[in-house]
Formats: C-alpha cells, sequence, structure tokens
C-alpha cells in the first residue's frame, strides 16, 4: 500500500471506512479519484481495519501514482485471543467494531496527525459512520459522508421513522406486507416486503438498526452527501432528497471516474470463451464476494441452465463447487455452452457483447456495473438493500426480472430466462437499460451531472482548513 505523502500538505482528509462487506472499496475508488484530482498538497488519510486495508489496497506500491494516500489501522474490536478460541462469526464482528468506534477511530487519526504535522481539516465518511458528524462538528471542520449504495435505500432510511409511523400495526408489525411505499416521492413502485429488515421487519433494536436510524438522524447535518450513483437514474428520489439534505452529490458511476486498470486479469480465459458466442445470448452469474445461494438454490439454478441450453458463464467459488449437482461440472466442461470459473472480470465480462443477462444477488455494484454495460438482470436478492434494489430493476426501472418467489427453484429460473432471451419483455428491458446506459455515460461526461458533482466535490475538499 502507499507508504509516504507528498511534502507541504496544507489539506489533510480523513477518510473513515466501514470495514465489512463491499463498503471501503468504492470508498477507496472514490478517494484515488480526489487524490488524482486535488492538488498534491492534499493529502488523505484512509483509516479501516488492518483486515479491510489489506484487502483493498493490495497491489498497491509506494511508487503508485496515488502518493497522497496512506492507509492506517484501526482496531477491529475483537477482544484478545477471542476468534481463536471461540470463532466468530460476521454479525459478531460488526458488533465488536461498533462497541470500539469511535475511540478506535479518534486514535488513528491522532496518530496520522502527529506523524504529518498536520491537522485533519475535513472528514470524507461511509455514511454508516454517523457519529463522525459530531467529530467533526467538535473539530470545526466539513463531514462528507458517503452513501455507497443507491438513492432508493438512503431514502428508505432518511423517512425510517415515518415509514414506521405509518405502516407499523399496533403489534408493531407491518400489517400488509405487500402495501406500497406510494407516500414516499420516487417509491410508488416499492412495498413493504421490499425495506431492508431493521425498518420495519427483523429486530429494530439491532446494532446495525440503531446505527442506520442514527445515520438517518444526523445526515441533514452534514456538509454534503455523496452518493455513489448518477442523478438521472432516479431524479424524483434525488429531488426528494436535496430537499432534505443540504448538498446531495451523485458522483458515480465511479468505474469511469476512476482510472481503468492498465491489465485484466482473466486466468480462466472468460473473455476467449465469451468471443465464441454469439452476441447477447449468454447468461453471466455471479453473487459477488460474500453470498452463496443454498445448495438446493443452486442444484435448481444448475438444472434450469442446462434445461433452458442457454449459455452460460458461471462465476463460483471453489468452495462452493460440491453443492452443484453430481456430474453438473464435468457435463459444463465436455460442453460449449457453459463455463464454470472461481472469478471472473465481472466488468470486462459484462461489457463483453455477447452477455446478455446478468444473474445478481443485486449488491449495487453489481447494478451499477449491469446497467452502465446495458445488460438485463435476473435478480436473486439475499440481504440489505438489495431486496429494494432488485424492486427497482423490476417495477420502476424495467430492466429486469426477479425470480418468482424470490429463491431460485428451476422452473422460476427457466421462465426468467425465456423473458429475458426470447419475450417481448425481454427485448424491452433491453431498450430500457440501455437508456440508462446512455443516460450514466452523460452523467460522467464534459458538463455532466455526475462530473459536475465530482467538481463540487473537490472544490469542498481543496478548500476546507484545519
Amino acid at each position: 500500500m502507499a507508504s509516504h505523502y507528498s511534502s507541504g500538505a496544507e489539506q489533510h482528509i480523513a477518510i473513515l471506512a466501514f470495514p465489512f462487506g463491499t463498503h471501503a472499496a468504492p470508498l477507496l475508488t472514490l478517494v484515488r479519484s480526489l487524490a488524482a484530482a486535488c492538488a498534491p498538497n492534499v493529502r488523505f488519510s484512509f483509516f479501516s481495519t488492518a483486515k479491510s486495508n489489506a484487502s483493498i489496497f493490495s497491489g498497491s506500491k509506494p511508487s503508485d501514482e496515488f502518493h497522497n494516500i496512506r492507509a492506517y489501522n484501526v482496531w477491529d474490536g475483537m477482544p484478545k485471543g477471542h476468534a481463536l478460541a471461540t470463532g466468530i462469526d460476521p454479525h459478531q464482528q460488526v458488533q465488536f467494531f461498533l462497541m470500539a468506534i469511535p475511540d478506535n477511530f479518534n486514535n488513528a487519526i491522532k496518530e496520522a496527525e502527529e506523524e504529518s504535522g498536520v491537522k485533519i481539516s475535513c472528514l470524507l465518511t461511509d455514511a454508516f459512520l454517523w457519529f463522525a458528524g459530531e467529530m467533526a462538528e467538535e473539530k470545526r471542520i466539513p463531514w462528507l459522508p458517503f452513501w455507497t449504495a443507491g438513492a432508493c435505500s438512503l431514502s428508505s432510511h432518511l423517512h425510517v421513522h415515518l415509514i414506521r409511523s405509518t405502516l407499523l400495526g399496533t403489534s408493531g408489525i407491518a400489517d400488509n406486507a405487500y402495501q406500497t411505499l406510494n407516500f414516499i416521492p420516487g417509491m410508488s413502485g416499492m412495498q413493504i416486503s421490499d425495506l431492508p429488515e431493521g425498518i420495519v421487519s427483523g429486530n429494530l433494536e439491532s446494532p446495525i438498526a440503531l446505527m442506520l436510524e442514527n445515520m438517518g438522524l444526523k445526515l441533514p447535518q452534514a456538509t454534503a452527501v455523496v452518493l455513489n450513483s448518477f442523478e438521472e437514474l432516479d431524479p424524483t428520489i434525488t429531488g426528494d432528497l436535496k430537499s432534505k439534505l443540504p448538498k446531495v452529490l451523485n458522483v458515480s458511476p465511479l468505474i469511469f471516474l476512476s482510472s481503468p486498470p492498465t491489465t485484466i486479469s482473466d486466468e480462466s480465459s472468460c473473455l476467449l470463451w465469451l468471443d465464441g458466442h454469439k452476441t447477447a445470448s449468454v447468461a453471466y452469474i455471479s453473487f459477488g464476494t460474500i453470498t452463496t445461494p443454498p445448495q438446493n438454490e443452486l442444484v435448481a439454478l444448475s438444472e434450469a441452465l442446462e434445461a433452458s441450453g442457454v449459455p452460460f458463464l458461471f462465476s463460483l467459488r471453489d468452495n462452493s463447487r460440491h453443492l452443484l449437482p453430481e456430474g453438473f461440472l464435468e457435463r459444463t466442461r465436455k460442453s460449449t455452452t457453459g463455463k464454470v470459473v472461481s472469478w471472473a472480470p465481472q466488468l470486462q465480462v459484462l461489457e463483453h457483447t455477447s452477455v446478455g443477462a446478468f444473474v445478481t444477488h443485486c449488491g449495487w455494484n453489481s447494478i451499477l456495473e449491469g446497467i452502465t454495460s446495458g445488460v438485463p438482470m435476473i435478480c436473486r436478492p439475499f440481504f440489505g438493500d438489495q431486496k429494494l434494489n432488485s424492486g427497482m430493476v423490476e417495477n420502476v426501472w424495467q430492466i429486469g426480472v426477479r425470480i418468482e418467489g424470490g429463491v431460485f427453484t428451476k422452473s422460476g429460473m427457466v421462465n426468467a430466462l425465456h423473458i429475458i432471451f426470447s419475450d417481448a419483455r425481454g427485448k424491452k428491458m433491453r431498450e430500457n437499460i440501455g437508456v440508462l446506459k446512455e443516460n450514466a455515460k452523460k452523467a460522467v461526461g464534459t458538463n455532466g451531472s455526475s462530473t459536475d458533482n465530482f467538481k463540487s466535490l473537490v472544490e469542498i475538499v481543496t478548500s476546507c482548513k484545519s
């Protein structure tokens, strides 16, 4: 990772990351874009856990172009020897981390200030870390929370108290899971059942739910709220957010703002394999770096792929392959219609002309990549904002379809593939996502909305003083 700064820094920007899931990586992408755009005397101190930093900074060297970024490790809150003695699940990891904040960040910030000799002049943080607003108030510096997901999910958290007062019955649970959210601007196509847990379902007092509730209360006090999206994707929701927050800066798709990789790792020859297929004929399947469907769903999905005859590229981690149907991998190896790999260069795969459908868990980064590549989606959401994202895909943007019943079945998957590849609805979805793709390109083009918003963000960062 980068290990030194340029000298003579005047601005010192502290970046506070939420080190779980896919939060830290898009934040670092944004920081790298800022580091490239700002003067060399603006330094960026990136604070996250050792495990998170090791992952997202892998491959970076002191000679990298981002010489004004320095990573600092913060304590993850894990009691000494706890993981080795008893093991720990991801939910416990998050809880230990939340118990360690804000002291772990304050200690690391103090270290960075002492090492550099320059006080922090601005806080750019994951929006989850609502306490950063109080830190910024104490230091009398700007706070720029970054929402790594879409406008729709941010809106649901900003309206959490209105949603609860409107939808929760006397028993404390939503009376009708199919009731729409038509009282929230831009959300009339969504239902209660699409909302993330912690709003009206699940444990409303869990550490994550309370963190997000506090975030919704604190965001109106931010200098500006930065979104990992573009205004033209959700204009009504964005307009509502602008009426409730001091400044809203949609700056994505970040993949256009960041420097493209000089080399593409494709050890499994995915792109070469795709070269041998017709335009928009292949289904690409990937569920991100965290989620794997249960075995019964993987079996149903595999059976549907074989039964449909649709060519497919399936990205599945090696440690999950034993969950596939007996003989599936062998039959796939012998066939030219299917390919199973442990990892694929997703963005390059989606941009390949032969890919015609994206089977996804609906994480926000995957949604953005699907849109900017113009590939209709087949959605199987699992947790967090994924249900809400899938609802936007199917009901609002109309660029894909959700799996019937919310889980993979052979018949449901076969039907979804038929809709995308052979039905008039699939053709319409392809047209709709083509429009969004062009809007995304315009947003990051000259005088585009995201380009202008990014310039505004740079102005805030470079003008702040400690």
